[in-house]
Order: structure tokens, then C-alpha cells, then sequence
């Protein structure tokens, strides 16, 4: 769609070269939502192509993932043989609900700053344990895990002017034992709810909640929880009102589903630990 109210684009090649930001501005990275309906409010795109930030890298200690990493780079990533966390990455690609025509422009960080509930890359980052950088609008950084960077429906903790540099996930996470389930109400449909678990090396399992939650929750336990003990932290932590709302499906139905996929979760993860 042609954003006919837009009158400058900038193109900065620096972080110094980043435009003062004002009143009907907004950030280009892949712009598959941007471009996707009428944007009246907008008059000027600062693209982000020309910062040239590398999409992956990996150190001794994290697996950095750029804003502007697309999903279609992310998931051709060949992760190393001891990354047992891999498979996530080519589940929660597998959970959009868009084409692999969409994939080589939508952007990892775009899915995090549009923050519905839905999104996949959320699901992925914050079950990971990823900490986001923020370059703040007035100078500096802040650094916000994942779990806490999305806060509601389309909410997240970006002040005005406030541009999401990249994410980095522990190398340590992906080498934890996972589980993975996903639920939508059609066929072919927007997550309803996406659930993935995580067992560490001292045996404490970790259980992110998304889709079915306005934001993602977090669920640890240091002792593996019997069917019980699950639902029952799941009934605490998760209380009704986080449940989300949407043509794609009720709370009821969505807690529902949660509990049901949570104990597909803990089984699959269980039958993976050493006896």
C-alpha cells in the first residue's frame, strides 16, 4: 500500500546519523505491517537498511540476533550440533501466520515492537531467556529481557523515539532440552496459544506461556512439578484477565489450551530426563 502523507525518507548510515526524532515519524525495517494498511499520521520513514547491521552473530556467549534480521535469514541459520534448542527456531518461523514471500522482509524485531500476543518471535526469544538492547531516543542503552520488553496487547516498554538494536540469547540457553506446541482455532490459523519448555543442565524447568496471554509469562521450577504442581502454578501465576481475547479464540478456550499443552510440555520434557 502507498503511504501517500510520507514527504522524506531518511536513510542514516549511523547510529550519529539517526534524525532528532519528531511528531510523525516511525522506523522502517522490513515494513510488511507498515505498508500493510493506511498510515495517515506518518510523514517521514527513517530506514534502517542502510545501518548495516550484521543479522546473526554468534560469540563465546551469546547468539545475537540484529532487529533487522529477517525471518527468512534466521531461519536458514545452521546452528551448531550442540544447540539442542535449535528446532525452535524453524518451529516458531513455522508459526506465522504469513507466506515465505513474507519472510525475506518481515524482521525479527519488528515481531517483538509490534508485540501481539500472537508473535512468534516472542515466543522464541523470551523462552530463550534474550535480553534486548534499546538504543535509547535521548542517547545511551537500556538492556530489557524479553519476557519483560512486551508488556500487553501491542504494548512493550519503547519510549518515544526508542529503536530496538538487537537481542542476545545465552549460549547456555540453547543448549537446554526443549519442547514445543502451538494451537490455533482454524487450520491455518493466528497461535491461540504457543507454549515451549525448556530443561537445564540442574534439572529446572522452565515453561513461557504466549499467545494465549496478552504478554508472555514465565513459569520456573527448580524441582520437575508433577501434573499437579503444574496446573496449580498455572492457575496462580496466570489469572483470567491475562488471558487474551480475539476472533481467534476466548479466554476459557485459551486457558483451555494452555493447560492441556502445558502438560504436553512437561510429558514430552520428562520422558527426556534421565531416570
Amino acid at each position: 500500500m502507498d503511504l501517500n502523507t510520507i514527504t522524506t525518507v531518511a536513510h542514516p548510515q549511523t547510529r550519529a546519523q539517526l534524525p532528532v526524532w519528531a511528531p510523525g515519524d516511525a522506523w522502517l525495517a522490513g515494513g510488511t505491517w507498515l505498508f500493510s494498511e493506511p498510515q495517515v499520521h506518518l510523514t517521514r520513514l527513517v530506514d534502517l537498511a542502510d545501518l548495516k547491521w550484521p543479522a546473526l552473530t554468534v560469540t563465546d556467549s551469546h547468539f545475537s540476533i540484529a532487529a533487522t534480521c529477517t525471518v527468512a535469514q534466521l531461519d536458514g541459520f545452521v546452528c551448531p550440533p550442540d544447540w539442542f534448542a535449535a528446532p525452535l527456531i524453524n518451529q516458531c518461523c513455522r508459526a506465522f501466520l504469513a507466506s515465505f514471500k513474507i519472510w525475506k522482509t518481515a524482521t525479527v524485531g519488528g515481531n517483538l515492537c509490534m508485540s501481539l500476543p500472537a508473535g512468534p518471535m516472542i515466543s522464541l526469544t523470551s523462552a530463550l531467556d534474550g535480553l534486548c538492547t534499546i538504543w535509547k531516543a535521548g542517547g545511551g542503552e537500556q538492556t530489557v529481557p524479553v519476557a519483560d520488553f512486551v508488556t500487553g496487547n501491542q504494548r512493550n516498554r519503547l519510549g518515544t523515539g526508542d529503536l530496538l538494536r538487537q537481542i542476545d540469547i545465552p549460549i547456555a540457553a540453547m543448549k537446554r532440552r526443549t519442547a514445543f506446541r502451538q494451537i490455533s482455532l482454524a487450520p491455518v490459523g493466528r497461535s491461540a496459544a504457543l507454549l515451549i519448555g525448556s530443561l537445564d543442565s540442574d534439572g529446572t524447568l522452565t515453561l513461557t506461556v504466549t499467545a494465549s496471554t496478552v504478554r508472555p509469562i514465565q513459569l520456573s521450577f527448580p524441582k520437575f512439578p508433577d501434573a499437579n504442581a503444574l496446573r496449580d502454578a498455572i492457575e496462580q501465576h496466570i489469572t483470567d484477565e491475562l488471558y487474551h481475547t480475539d476472533i481467534h479464540g476466548k479466554p476459557f478456550w485459551r486457558k483451555h489450551m494452555t493447560l492441556r499443552l502445558a502438560e504436553e510440555v512437561r510429558d514430552e520434557l520428562l520422558s527426556a530426563t534421565p531416570s
